[in-house]
């Protein structure tokens, strides 16, 4: 595999599965690619709520905004250039605020798989 670089403008944002909200994912790196990670971005409209249970371990850094994730230990809030670590089988919700959130993602294994 080679090196490379991508940009937000290299993603295919898609509504995040199962989500109705202005919430989406673009992978630039999966399984597809033969990497063992996804790697993408991922953009929140303002005020927008995602109730998930990790199928993966997540890494989100925040790009642009500001996101909050609550989960049973409590809520932490990050802003551009701070990273969020999501473990697998952690139930969270991630709330973007009134100026959305721009981000990018790490998972291990392809969220796609292990969503089903």
């Amino acid at each position: 595999m080679a090196v490379r670089k991508f940009a937000t403008s290299d993603a295919k944002f898609e509504r995040s599965p199962g989500q109705s909200g202005d919430v989406f994912a673009g992978n630039v790196i999966d399984q597809r690619d033969g990497a063992p990670i996804t790697i993408g971005f991922g953009r929140y409209g303002p005020d927008q709520r995602l109730d998930e249970t990790m199928a993966v371990d997540d890494v989100m850094i925040v790009l642009e905004g500001q996101l909050s994730v609550t989960s049973e230990t409590g809520t932490v809030t990050a802003g551009p250039g701070e990273i969020v670590h999501m473990p697998k089988g952690q139930a969270v919700t991630i709330r973007s605020h009134a100026e959305g959130a721009v981000t990018a993602y790490v998972t291990y294994p392809h969220w796609q798989e292990a969503r089903g």
